[in-house]
């Protein structure tokens, strides 16, 4: 009995001592995020997140405002890609390669799906952004 009252007062005092992350100022989206952005508040809320190392240096999804604790859906990578920057396609399969150049119809970063319209054909196509910039379609 007393072990198990010594590890509930154990839990209860580490969770009494987290901390959240919260942005100090006004964070517009598509803003990146650097340490001087951030504090850690007292307090414990489910989700938020409580590291600044996982945060600087990424962007912000959604209008964050002072003394709110971050999430992680408000955050993400930087973009790479912006609306209407030109890229180029590629189609690879097997030995094939294909490239064209498109124009991206929504921004992203790496690794997520974008909507490009091939110049050439005037089709709209779906691919994913590589880390250099380009769109794999499949």
């Amino acid at each position: 009995m007393k072990l198990k009252l010594a590890l509930l007062a154990a839990l209860i005092a580490q969770s009494a001592a987290a901390d959240v992350l919260v942005p100090v100022r006004t964070i517009r989206p598509k803003e990146i995020l650097t340490a001087h952005d951030l504090a850690l508040k007292p307090g414990e809320v489910l989700g938020a997140l409580s590291d600044p190392s996982e945060v600087v240096g990424l962007e912000a999804r959604v209008a964050l405002y002072p003394g709110r604790p971050l999430r992680p859906g408000d955050i993400g990578p930087p973009a790479i890609i912006e609306r209407n920057d030109l890229v180029i396609l590629t189609f690879r399969q097997g030995g094939l390669t294909i490239s064209a150049e498109g124009r991206a119809l929504g921004r992203g970063s790496e690794g997520e799906l974008i909507r490009v319209m091939n110049l050439a054909s005037r089709s709209t196509v779906t691919g994913r952004i590589a880390a250099d910039g380009s769109v794999e379609v499949k």
